[in-house]
């Protein structure tokens, strides 16, 4: 796919809720933006980008002997 059709906008400007360099720098790329408070959607570069750090950590997982598991996003008081 070319640059110049994916949906990628960018900022000039950083955004006054991000606080630190990374978080700057991800949503000045594109990589995400904000949908609420804590609340942000990946966007399709950061997307790519999270897939390959996943990746990355599965084959260091793998090579340890890890076992991969999956946790809903609520979980009780006592975990």
């Amino acid at each position: 796919m070319k640059v110049s059709k994916m949906l990628l906008k960018t900022l000039r400007e950083t955004p006054a809720e991000a606080e630190t360099v990374s978080h700057q720098l991800m949503l000045r790329s594109g990589m995400m933006r904000k949908l609420a408070a804590g609340i942000y959607s990946y966007l399709p570069m950061g997307l790519r980008s999270l897939h390959k750090v996943e990746e990355i950590i599965r084959e260091e997982m793998d090579r340890a002997g890890a076992q991969e598991l999956l946790m809903s996003a609520l979980l009780p008081a006592e975990y």
